[in-house]
């Protein structure tokens, strides 16, 4: 069975609820107005019973119902009591008076009337014929041993009370379908917020990340509210698919370069291999140069594939591959620039503090020495592979804002603002057209050193411009004093 609409069930209960009110109140109302009728016609037959009951000591004259009824009736009709009745001690009647416009069958039958207490307690008797109910008092006699009794019939209060509940069943009923038919129009404008973030739920469902829900209501209401924790979610959310296609995009990239780069020199090896297979190497230095290239282009694998088992480990437990011990980057600072003096004798190198002011300060770190020297050691080849010849080269090291500091600055051509931001991206290369040497320059080395010092929680940073040279920055925290 298909389940009501939130609108038509909110209306449901509410016209629930206003038909159980409306009822309760009728309910009351018309116990009440019957409870005040019959309170009236109660305190009409106590006051007559209890005058008649002292007006004669001896007993009730005879009075004949038919005699001067002009007179009878008024009298009767003063007092609100059609019918007055005598009951002697054993409850026979010793004489009755009621009004002519009374049918004698209407009037209640002898056994009823003896029924009725004479304390002054109001009961309610039957008709004579079953036509309606009569309320009844009854009192002793003062000076003879008798009862007087009141009795009234309740078809005006009876006819009252219906009318009242004929009265309040129709305007009830009429009052709840003019709030029902409000209320729908109501709640469709109340709900209004609500469909329109449905809408929104909808086109978003549809691959439209961008939408968000309008501003549907104050922002201190439940609507309100709901509106802005939803939008705070959508914007999470398309976040989220932004970083996972751009992850996307990177592992396809990452994969694709990884595949150039294995093949080629599987392709090197492969075709020395298929040569010598085909007997197409005749001499021995031809075997000799075919086992040169194979070795060679090994070697280049075997470094490759070493690089992108370092950066999966750090990738997954970063501190799990180090070694620390205390040491200080002023050594590393010397081999680096003994290392750049070997690779270009010709190249100026000099030694500094940070920045170039001053000499060579103090650099103590907590960190492993065999990483940190394979770190620098990217960032002094980065250096001598991509500035020209004699190119001079400045190594700085020393404390900077609590900080040790290794930096390799040289003033070769620089890099644009693009190449800049990619530098430390995997596999990147500024000129991919230039020749390669074995085993080198595949783009992981940056990648590599900036990994290793994320995995000691320091950073590489790079500061460079188009023709003012490039500063590789190697930033470390100090040692804890404790």
């Amino acid at each position: 069975m298909r389940r009501l609409s939130l609108r038509a069930r909110l209306l449901l209960l509410t016209a629930g609820l206003l038909l159980a009110g409306l009822g309760l109140v009728g309910a009351v109302v018309s116990d009440q107005v019957e409870r005040y009728q019959l309170d009236r016609l109660d305190d009409r037959l106590r006051s007559l019973t209890e005058l008649i009951s002292r007006v004669s000591a001896t007993g009730p004259a005879k009075v004949e119902n038919t005699a001067r009824p002009e007179l009878l009736d008024p009298a009767l009709d003063l007092f609100g009591t059609p019918y007055l009745v005598y009951l002697d001690a054993n409850g026979a009647p010793a004489g009755d008076i009621h009004s002519s416009r009374l049918d004698g069958a209407a009037l209640p039958g002898l056994d009823a009337l003896r029924t009725v207490p004479a304390d002054g307690t109001a009961v309610n008797l039957p008709a004579g014929d079953g036509s309606g109910r009569w309320r009844a008092v009854a009192r002793p006699t003062v000076g003879w041993g008798g009862t007087v009794l009141a009795a009234a019939p309740r078809t005006e209060a009876d006819a009252t009370v219906a009318q009242l509940r004929s009265s309040s069943l129709v305007s009830g009923a009429v009052l709840l379908v003019l709030l029902t038919a409000a209320g729908w129009f109501a709640l469709g404008r109340g709900l209004r917020p609500l469909r329109r973030i449905e809408h929104t739920a909808a086109a978003i469902a549809d691959g439209d990340l961008t939408r968000r829900v309008p501003a549907l209501a104050p922002p201190g209401t439940e609507i309100g509210h709901l509106a802005a924790s939803l939008n705070t979610m959508l914007g999470q959310l398309e976040r989220a698919f932004a970083d996972r296609a751009a992850s996307e995009a990177r592992m396809r990239a990452f994969v694709s370069d990884v595949s150039h780069e294995l093949r080629t020199p599987l392709f090197g090896i492969k075709g020395s291999a298929e040569l010598y297979r085909m007997g197409a190497l005749a001499t021995p230095s031809d075997v000799d140069d075919a086992m040169r290239r194979i070795d060679r282009e090994a070697t280049r694998l075997a470094a490759l594939t070493e690089d992108l088992l370092l950066l999966a480990q750090l990738d997954e437990a970063p501190e799990g591959q180090l070694d620390r011990t205390p040491m200080d980057l002023r050594t590393l600072a010397g081999d680096a620039r003994h290392d750049l003096r070997a690779l270009d004798p010709a190249r100026p190198v000099t030694l500094t503090g940070p920045g170039g002011a001053g000499l060579p300060g103090p650099a103590p770190v907590d960190a492993d020495e065999a990483r940190l020297r394979q770190v620098v050691t990217n960032l002094v080849g980065n250096a001598a592979a991509h500035t020209p010849p004699g190119t001079p080269v400045r190594i700085g090291v020393g404390t900077v804002g609590g900080r040790a500091v290794l930096e390799v600055a040289d003033e070769g051509p620089g890099l644009p603002a693009e190449q800049a931001s990619r530098v430390f991206d995997r596999f990147y290369r500024v000129d991919r057209s230039r020749t390669r040497a074995p085993g080198a320059d595949a783009g992981l080395g940056l990648a590599i050193a900036r990994s290793l010092a994320r995995a000691h929680g320091g950073e590489v940073e790079l500061e460079t411009a188009v023709g003012e040279g490039a500063c590789f920055r190697l930033t470390l925290p100090l040692p804890d004093p404790g």
